[in-house]
């Protein structure tokens, strides 16, 4: 189950409209609906917790494995690496679209697929401009 389809149950069955939801936790409507459609995940983890704690739920139950890969690579990687992120997850989603896979088979997809961005971004590492990571020629920092 994504992250949207756990939202809308628990937002249910605490018998709460999305604009009640976004009135209780402080979350912007438009942010909330676009959560529930699943085009987008929150970018902070403390929006995670709002929610949560509004719908009396814990967070992890909340999360599901796209939202914590799109949150590590925000951690990480910031802005950029987040919505790179999500775009592995929506070219993922329409590649699994056709329904021809099992829910195994698409978890393994999945995880491959998150394994195999983690990879390249650190591959990429060692072509980065280390000049402006770690300092000037001369050593200085910056």
């Amino acid at each position: 189950m994504t992250f949207g389809e756990k939202l809308k149950q628990a937002r249910k069955k605490q018998g709460l409209t999305q604009k009640e939801l976004a009135d209780l936790s402080g979350v912007g409507l438009r942010s909330l609906t676009n959560y529930e459609r699943g085009t987008h995940l929150p970018q902070k983890e403390e929006i995670y917790a709002r929610l949560a704690k509004t719908l009396g739920v814990s967070v992890s139950s909340l999360q599901d494995e796209n939202a914590v890969f799109v949150m590590e690579a925000g951690k990480r990687y910031g802005g950029r690496g987040r919505k790179k992120a999500e775009e592995v997850i929506r070219t993922f989603r329409v590649a699994a679209a056709g329904g021809e896979l099992d829910d195994d088979d698409l978890d393994f997809i999945r995880d491959a697929m998150m394994q195999t961005y983690w990879d390249a971004k650190q591959y990429n590492q060692r072509f980065a401009n280390h000049r402006y990571q770690k300092g000037d020629a001369d050593g200085q920092e910056n």
